[in-house]
C-alpha cells in the first residue's frame, strides 16, 4: 500500500534531529551548573556512571563516561547531595534527554568531609595518632585546665562535676572561641597560653554539640599541632558523644561529653573514701598479723635460750651419748655378722678335692645324658622332615603322573601346553614313563 507524501507534516526522526540540534547548541544549555539528590545510581562494569537527579518536585537522567568519573573524588551513594557541571544530550532512538554529567563533587557539608578525611589520613600517616605519643591523665590532680568558651555549658559542667567529685582540684579557665572564623588560632593561643604558665595538670580543650561546620574550628591544622605539641596531657571533650574531629585522635584522650571529660580527669572522692577504708581494713590485718608473727617468733626463742642452759646442754649430751653406744653396738654387731658368713664362704671353698671330682663326675654324666635325648629328638625330627619333603617331592615329580597314563608332549624341545602350540605335520615327541614315541600331527580337534 503506498501512502502519499505530505510535505507539512514531519517524521518523528526529524522532529527528534531539529529538537537535538535546539537542545545540544543552545548557549544555555551546553554548560549548566545544577544540584540535587542522587537516586538510582549504578556503575557501569567499563567506568561509566547512570544515575537520576532529584528534588521534590523533578527527576531528570544523568550519565558520565568513564574518562571524567575518573576525576570524581569520593564514593557515589544513593542519597548524597551533589553539584554537577555539564551538558543537555538527547537519546535519538527513544526521544529520551539526559544531562551529559562532566563533574561530579559533593554538596556543602560533603565537600567539609573530604577534606576532614584527607587530613585525617595525611596526619595518621605522619604519626599523630600513634599510642606511644599518647601521655597519660595524673590520676590526682590539683589544678584543671578547660579551654573553651566563658560563656557556655561546658565551664558550668566542668565545675560541677569536679566539686561533686573531687573537692580538692581548682579549675582554671582559658576562654577561647570554639566556633567560627578565627576560633581555631584562638584555641591554639590559649593552649600555648597553659603550657607557658605550666600552671595545671591537665587540659580539658572541648565544646558543646553542633554541625560539622560549628565543630570545624577543631578540625583545622593550628588547633591539631597545638595538641600535639602540647606538655600538659589533654583530654578532649568535642560535640556529643557521636561527634569526631581530628582533634580527638591527637589528644591524649578522648571524652564523649564536657561531663564525662571532668570524671576521666578527677578520681571520684566516694570511690577513695571506699578505698581509704580499705586500705584502714588491710593495714589493721597486717598490724595483727605482724605482732602475731613477732609473739611467736618470741615463744621460739625463749625455747632456744632455755635449750641453751647449762643443764639442757648436759641432758642433750647424755641422749647424745646414748644414741652413739647404740649405734656403736649396731654396727658391731653387722660387722661379726659379716665375718662369721665370710668364715662360713671360705670353709665351703676349702673341701677335699676327691668330693669336688665326685661333684663334677655326676655333673658329667647327667650332661652326657641330657645331650644324648637332644641327639635323639634332633635325629627323629630331621627324619619326618625328609620324609615330607620326599612325599611332596613324588606327588610333584612327572614321573609320578607317567605312572597313571599321562605323557609329556614337546616340540623342538619345548613343552606344549596348548592346542595352539603345534601345527598340522609338525613332528613332536612324546616322553612315557620307559621310552619316547616321534610322530607327525595328522590333524587338530578343539574341546
Amino acid at each position: 500500500m503506498n501512502l502519499e507524501i505530505n510535505p507539512m507534516y514531519l517524521t518523528v526522526s526529524a522532529l527528534t534531529k531539529y529538537i537535538k540540534v535546539k537542545l545540544e547548541n543552545d548557549k544555555h544549555l551546553t554548560r549548566i551548573l545544577i544540584k540535587g539528590e542522587l537516586s538510582n545510581f549504578k556503575r557501569h562494569s567499563r567506568g561509566h556512571f547512570y544515575f537520576t537527579l532529584k528534588d521534590e518536585q523533578a527527576a531528570i537522567s544523568c550519565i558520565m563516561f568513564s574518562r571524567d568519573t575518573m576525576d570524581v573524588a569520593f564514593e557515589p551513594k544513593e542519597g548524597d547531595h551533589v553539584l554537577i557541571e555539564g551538558k543537555i544530550s538527547l537519546y535519538e532512538p527513544s526521544g529520551t534527554y539526559s544531562i551529559q554529567v562532566r563533574s561530579l563533587k559533593l554538596d556543602g557539608i560533603g565537600e567539609l568531609y573530604l577534606k576532614y578525611e584527607k587530613l585525617k589520613k595525611e596526619l595518621e600517616v605522619k604519626g599523630y595518632f600513634d599510642e606511644s605519643h599518647k601521655k597519660p591523665i595524673p590520676k590526682f590532680p590539683k589544678k584543671i585546665g578547660v579551654v573553651t568558651s566563658p560563656t557556655g555549658a561546658v565551664i558550668q559542667d566542668i565545675t560541677n562535676t569536679v566539686s561533686r567529685r573531687y573537692m580538692l582540684c581548682e579549675i582554671h579557665l582559658y576562654p577561647a572561641l570554639v566556633q567560627g572564623p578565627g576560633s581555631s588560632e584562638s584555641i591554639k593561643n590559649q593552649i600555648l597560653l597553659a603550657n607557658m604558665k605550666n600552671e595545671v595538670d591537665v587540659l580539658i580543650v572541648g565544646r558543646g554539640g553542633g554541625s560539622i561546620e560549628d565543630l570545624w574550628g577543631f578540625n583545622e591544622i593550628a588547633t591539631i599541632e597545638a595538641i600535639y605539641q602540647s606538655k600538659i596531657p589533654i583530654i578532649t571533650a568535642i560535640g556529643h558523644e557521636t561527634d569526631y574531629t581530628i582533634s580527638d585522635f591527637v589528644g591524649d584522650l578522648r571524652a564523649p561529653t564536657p561531663t564525662a571529660a571532668a570524671e576521666l580527669a578527677t578520681p571520684n572522692k566516694n570511690d577513695l573514701i571506699e578505698k581509704i577504708k580499705d586500705f584502714e581494713t588491710q593495714i589493721q590485718k597486717l598490724t595483727t598479723s605482724y605482732i602475731e608473727f613477732y609473739q611467736t617468733k618470741l615463744m621460739h626463742l625463749d625455747s632456744s635460750l632455755e635449750k641453751l642452759s647449762p643443764s639442757s646442754k648436759l641432758e642433750q649430751l647424755k641422749i647424745d651419748i646414748s644414741r652413739l653406744e647404740d649405734r656403736f653396738h649396731y654396727y658391731m654387731k653387722n660387722i661379726l655378722s659379716d665375718k662369721l658368713t665370710t668364715l662360713e664362704r671360705l670353709k665351703e671353698k676349702m673341701k677335699h678335692p676327691q668330693e669336688k671330682i665326685d661333684y663334677y663326675k655326676e655333673k658329667k654324666a647327667m650332661l652326657d645324658e641330657q645331650l644324648s635325648k637332644q641327639i635323639a629328638y634332633i635325629l627323629k625330627d630331621k627324619v619326618n622332615q625328609f620324609e615330607v619333603l620326599k612325599n611332596s617331592l613324588k606327588a610333584l615329580s612327572p614321573l609320578a603322573l607317567m605312572d597313571k597314563g599321562y605323557a609329556i608332549i614337546k616340540k623342538d624341545q619345548q613343552v606344549l601346553t596348548k592346542l595352539s602350540d603345534v601345527q598340522i605335520k609338525d613332528e613332536i615327541e612324546i616322553e612315557l614313563k620307559d621310552g619316547y614315541v616321534y610322530t607327525e600331527v595328522m590333524r587338530k580337534k578343539e574341546k
